[in-house]
């Protein structure tokens, strides 16, 4: 039997709290149920032990809701920071280890339900109905449907519509499946990590960095970005991805010329990522970035 566990956060309401310290970097967990350990003075609160998770950027408050999927035997699916206001997500946050990136099923489809509604979003907080629908743009996963292919309730959930931000087909077909396809493939191998941490998103908050707004009111970005940390035998490193949204086929450019740190990309952003490693992990692997150790050059 599938159980489906979800689970609304409302930041606004949250006390400050912090993690406590431990003196062994590896006490940093990636099971929910453990309580993950921080030095980082601007970890998240942990009001809530998924908060702690690695992939979890800082979370922003205020009216945004923190929306957890779990699915079966897997634990946490995924992770939505979603803007009310704005009814447009902030970024989606996944890992990818041995056990999640079993493939076991095909890819959802349904002629009548392809984009179903996220149930832990407020009626009055989301789209009635589907914005995407004739507005010239695709629905553009941000934690792919390949990556999760290990359970068909992992797969659904990928197509809520918390999941997605609205793209150019040359820029989802093209650039974005470009670098969705290295995350997945070249690095996703149990002999290059043992979890990958990844953060993705368009960019919503900075109105300079939104393209344009459609007339059902749903925000396009101007911006995409991915975030990811590696951590292996050898420790962690960090890479981040940053990509103009165009409505152009970028495929065949080279993806270093999009590589940044993960410094530049939180300058750009405004977001913090990885926040909950302790802080002279961070500090080194977000500091600079060396592609020829990802296989770019």
């Amino acid at each position: 039997m599938n159980i489906k566990l979800f689970r609304i956060l409302p930041l606004l309401v949250l006390p400050l709290l912090f993690t406590a310290c431990g003196d062994d970097e590896d006490d940093v967990s990636q099971d929910p149920k453990e309580q993950t350990t921080s030095k980082n003075k601007n970890a998240n609160p942990v009001t809530y032990p998924e908060y702690a998770r690695l992939e979890v950027p800082r979370v922003k408050g205020g009216t945004n809701l923190v929306l957890i999927h779990y699915a079966t035997d897997i634990g946490v699916n995924y992770m939505v920071e979603w803007d009310c206001l704005k009814k447009s997500q902030r970024w989606t946050c996944y890992t990818l280890n041995n056990t999640n990136s079993t493939k076991n099923v095909s890819r959802y489809y349904s002629d009548s339900n392809q984009y179903p509604q996220d149930p832990d979003i407020p009626s009055n907080y989301r789209f009635a109905s589907d914005p995407y629908w004739r507005s010239g743009y695709d629905h553009g996963h941000i934690c792919p449907s390949y990556d999760r292919l290990c359970s068909s309730e992992a797969n659904y959930q990928t197509f809520y519509m918390s999941n997605m931000q609205p793209q150019f087909n040359k820029f989802n077909a093209g650039l974005w499946l470009k670098m969705e396809n290295i995350v997945s493939g070249n690095w996703n191998r149990s002999s290059f990590r043992d979890t990958l941490y990844v953060c993705k998103g368009g960019t919503i908050d900075d109105p300079e960095l939104i393209l344009s707004t459609t007339d059902k009111g749903m925000i396009v970005p101007k911006y995409f970005f991915m975030a990811v940390l590696c951590k292996n035998t050898q420790g962690y490193k960090a890479i981040a991805f940053w990509a103009q949204h165009l409505n152009s086929d970028h495929s065949n450019d080279n993806l270093i010329d999009y590589v940044i740190s993960i410094d530049e990309l939180e300058n750009r952003t405004g977001i913090d990522f990885f926040c909950n490693l302790p802080d002279d992990i961070e500090e080194k692997a977000e500091r600079v970035v060396y592609p020829q150790s990802w296989g770019l050059k």
